[in-house]
C-alpha cells in the first residue's frame, strides 16, 4: 500500500565472505553483437530494468525498525526480504536472480560474454538460412 525508498548504510557493514561481484557487458560485445545481428538480418531487443535491485531477494538477513511511516506498526521489527541499495551483496543477488530468470525462460548465456544472454525465437530467421 505504500511506497519508499530504502537504502542500507552498507558503507558501515563488513564486507561479506561470499561473491558479491556483478559485472556488466562490455562496450566491445556490444557492437560486435549489434554488426553480427546486422550482416544476418537478425533482430535485437533489449530492456533496462528500473528499480532492479528491489526485485532481487536478498542474499543476507536484514532487519530494521519500523518508523512512524508504519503507523500501527511503529518500533516493531521488519524482516527485510528483497535486496536495498546500499548492500554490498545487492548487485550479486540481482545478478543471480536475473539469470536464474532468463534461464527459466529458457535463455543461455553466452561463451564470449556471460552478461550477453541469447536464444533462439521461433519463426524469426535470418535471411541466410
Amino acid at each position: 500500500q505504500r511506497k519508499s525508498r530504502y537504502v542500507a548504510g552498507g558503507h558501515v557493514t563488513e564486507t561479506p565472505a561470499i561473491l558479491n561481484y556483478s559485472c556488466v557487458v562490455s562496450r566491445d560485445i556490444v557492437r560486435i553483437i549489434f554488426l553480427i545481428a546486422s550482416l544476418n538480418n537478425i533482430p535485437i531487443f533489449m530492456v533496462d530494468i528500473g528499480n532492479a535491485y528491489l526485485n532481487a531477494p536478498t542474499s543476507e538477513k536484514v532487519h530494521a525498525i519500523a518508523g512512524p511511516e508504519f503507523g500501527q506498526y511503529e518500533g516493531c521489527v521488519v524482516v527485510i526480504v528483497r535486496a536495498l541499495y546500499g548492500l554490498k551483496t545487492a548487485g550479486a543477488s540481482w545478478h543471480a536472480h536475473l539469470g536464474d530468470t532468463l534461464r527459466s525462460l529458457g535463455f543461455t548465456s553466452s561463451y564470449a560474454d556471460h552478461d550477453v544472454w541469447l536464444r533462439e525465437c521461433p519463426g524469426i530467421r535470418s535471411k541466410g538460412r
